[in-house]
């Protein structure tokens, strides 16, 4: 007498295909956007205060891609962190933690430049100016991140790179972020461009990559996916009322 095994159902792994994908397309490209978009104004915080007293609307576009993009990018991460990990889980979870640790310390820090243009708004940019700067050496917890921020980009890339899952010129690319600038009320310098366009180099065919990885999605998946999204909107819409 034959018995068949019932099969295994699939073994879902946060954050799955399009969350990864999606992630690993858009938060380069909103880096590098971010980047781009600041270019040419001077790299110190009086500077970039007084670019947004003279173009407030290019330099919130700028910052705004750039803490969106760094937002985004907590998913791609996990997701490379992940395919990493299947032969090389130390180095995974060592990069992984210190890159989002890094992330979190970025997140941070656009909040404070936030905070500084909207006191242009309401101070005016001298004495906007004249706040910063007597509080810019203030204590904060994400001053012990700083060395994720540097160093987690390298350690995820020798990771990629010991594992097989990028090739050795896109891991270079990789690490190639740990040149962007860090902290409050920075602009934009040529590693900048670099460090920002290297990431798209390493990340976004990856993102491709798992986006066309299998089957496409459902008319029923897509109209849960809309509804879903117009309800997160919704609550946003409703919140910032508030």
């Amino acid at each position: 007498m034959s018995s068949t095994r019932p099969s295994s159902p699939a073994v879902f792994v946060f954050p799955g295909r399009w969350l990864a994908g999606t992630s690993l397309l858009l938060g380069p490209v909103l880096l590098l956007l971010g980047v781009l978009l600041r270019a040419g104004s001077p790299f110190f915080f009086p500077g970039q205060l007084a670019a947004y007293d003279e173009h407030p609307t290019l330099m919130t576009a700028s910052y705004g891609c750039f803490a969106a993009g760094t937002v985004a990018l907590w998913p791609a991460v996990g997701a490379l962190a992940a395919r990493v990990g299947a032969t090389r889980p130390a180095l995974a979870a060592f990069g992984g933690g210190l890159t989002l640790l890094g992330l979190f310390a970025r997140t941070f820090h656009a909040g404070a430049d936030h905070l500084a243009f909207r006191l242009v708004d309401a101070q005016g940019h001298r004495a906007a100016t004249a706040t910063v700067a007597d509080t810019y050496q203030a204590f904060h917890i994400f001053q012990y991140a700083s060395f994720a921020v540097m160093l987690g980009w390298t350690v995820l890339a020798v990771g990629a790179w010991r594992s097989g899952v990028l090739g050795p010129a896109r891991c270079l690319a990789l690490a190639l972020m740990t040149l962007v600038p860090l902290g409050v009320l920075k602009g934009t310098t040529p590693w900048s461009v670099v460090g920002a366009a290297g990431l798209c180099v390493a990340l976004v065919p990856l993102g491709l990559a798992i986006l066309l990885d299998g089957p496409r999605p459902t008319r029923r998946s897509l109209a849960r996916f809309g509804v879903a999204a117009l309800a997160v909107m919704g609550l946003g819409f409703v919140s910032s009322l508030g």
